[in-house]
């Protein structure tokens, strides 16, 4: 059986920029048809159209879409775009998500609603519609966190707003099975992007730049872009039979 990338289509909610940029040009160098690349808000937008411009200077096809994923629709309308202009769907990744770092009697119902529509609910709809959208034998990823797995302060609603989204992953595992859709979630550890710096101190950031077991022998102990990229690659081509789980790719920074 074969499940090459050659001729897929893909959706890559975040797909703008960080970890979901670099899924989109290795999934091009590895000849998909047609990417469709969400991003949220107009912040996002000038990274959004260069990695656009990037795709298609590779002779990848690549359309745009911005909404808020929270918003059911939108996520309705993600996916029937891209069945529209490419004809097919086959691949679904969300690494779109919130993290809101504060101690508990600290945290706001503002805080928390946010945390859950962006890490929660979004993530429902996004695999909800990817269901309902993919052809038969189609792939969907979620990115939540290696803090699934954490005893730690200051990060309840973050992780706490990820963790719905495995028992999304194994009932969508289970219902999507029949069509020989895979469903995975992957948590990495602190990753050297500014998602991760943005509510760090100084000294935090020594501390996960050496919590994991192999953080000596990478170059600045945290997980990069890099290290994730190829296990996406990996569940949608030869991974396939991986299903239904969460895989921890963090060098050793958390387990169960």
């Amino acid at each position: 059986m074969s499940h090459s990338l050659q001729g897929k289509v893909a959706v890559i909610a975040g797909g703008g920029k960080n970890l979901g940029a670099l899924i989109a040009r290795q999934f091009a160098e590895a000849g998909v048809a047609g990417i469709a690349i969400h991003y949220n808000s107009d912040a996002s937008r000038a990274d959004a159209e260069h990695t656009a411009a990037e795709l298609k200077a590779g002779g990848t096809e690549a359309i745009l879409f911005q909404g808020d994923l929270s918003v059911v629709g939108n996520n309705v309308e993600l996916f029937e775009r891209t069945v529209q202009h490419f004809g097919r769907a086959d691949i679904a990744v969300n690494t779109a998500g919130l993290v809101i770092k504060k101690p508990i009697l600290e945290v706001t119902e503002d805080d928390y609603d946010r945390s859950f529509d962006v890490n929660s609910k979004a993530a429902f709809f996004f695999i909800q519609q990817a269901g309902r959208s993919l052809a038969d034998g189609g792939k969907i990823v979620t990115i939540v966190s290696s803090l699934l797995a954490a005893y730690t302060p200051f990060y309840a609603v973050y992780p706490g707003s990820k963790a719905p989204v495995e028992h999304y992953t194994r009932a969508a595992s289970k219902e999507f099975g029949a069509r020989g859709i895979s469903v995975n979630a992957i948590g990495p550890g602190p990753m050297d992007t500014p998602f991760f710096y943005g509510q760090e101190t100084a000294e935090s950031t020594a501390y996960h730049s050496t919590a994991a077991a192999l953080s000596a022998y990478s170059k600045k102990g945290l997980t990069d872009i890099e290290d994730i990229a190829p296990i996406v690659r990996f569940l949608v081509t030869d991974g396939w039979w991986i299903t239904g789980q969460t895989i921890f790719a963090n060098g050793g920074y958390t387990t169960r």
